[in-house]
């Protein structure tokens, strides 16, 4: 959640000094990067522990312990609103009231540092953008700025559980192939979503899931830094 710290990811590489093997086929480029939005690009988790406990007092679940954060941080999406006790039935109404008080606050939620620039190395590596959000798609215009140009699909709507509808939905637009795809996001059911529609996955290590939770799954890609998202998009472009 806050600034986690950890891993490393893997990059095919050219220039190891040893030939290349006839018998292994070169993977497809990178043609698309699907961006989650808060706790990937937008640092939003500050404003989440100084909101949550609110959303669960107005919607009847339990609030958030000091103490539980970091427990919650390695439990997947169910585990959590498990753990919260959250009436499934209330999930609109609090999606709904959490984009609101998410764009009152737009003015306390900043990208985080170095996301204009990796945004911009890969635009103009030519890699489609797009982004995946269960916020606004005001709110996420708003956060992103001008760089919101840069996007040339946007999938903004409140759903838990909806991530592969987004992202076969985002693909389908952007006409390119599932295996030139990159999904990069935070949490535990971002490599999840992208599993399920077999396209590879990026998780990120400053979000709000704990990195061992996100290492565990196997991700194609962890990232320490922000600048490690636009070199391994773009050295798969060139491999």
């Amino acid at each position: 959640m806050d600034r986690p710290t950890s891993c490393a990811f893997l990059l095919i590489s050219c220039t190891s000094g040893h030939e290349a093997r006839p018998d292994l086929p070169a993977p497809m480029p990178y043609s698309l990067a699907i961006f989650d939005l808060d706790g990937t690009l937008a640092d939003s988790f500050p404003w989440f522990l100084r909101t949550v406990n609110d959303i669960a007092d107005r919607f009847g679940f339990c609030r958030v312990r000091d103490e539980e954060i970091e427990e919650l941080r390695h439990a997947s999406t169910r585990e959590i609103l498990s753990r919260l006790e959250v009436p499934l039935w209330k999930l609109p109404a609090i999606a709904r009231h959490a984009r609101r008080l998410k764009g009152e606050a737009a003015g306390e939620i900043s990208l985080f540092a170095g996301v204009e620039a990796m945004l911009r190395t890969l635009a103009d590596n030519g890699v489609q953008l797009a982004l995946v959000t269960s916020d606004s798609e005001d709110n996420a215009r708003e956060k992103l700025g001008e760089t919101a140009a840069l996007f040339s699909h946007f999938d903004c709507s409140a759903s838990l559980f909806g991530k592969p509808a987004k992202f076969r939905r985002v693909i389908r637009r952007a006409g390119v192939e599932a295996g030139q795809v990159i999904a990069i996001g935070d949490e535990v059911r971002d490599i999840e979503a992208a599993r399920s529609v077999g396209i590879a996955c990026g998780a990120v290590c400053w979000g709000y899931a704990a990195p061992a939770a996100l290492r565990a799954l196997g991700p194609d890609h962890v990232f320490e830094r922000m600048d490690e998202i636009a070199d391994a998009v773009c050295n798969r472009r060139a491999d």
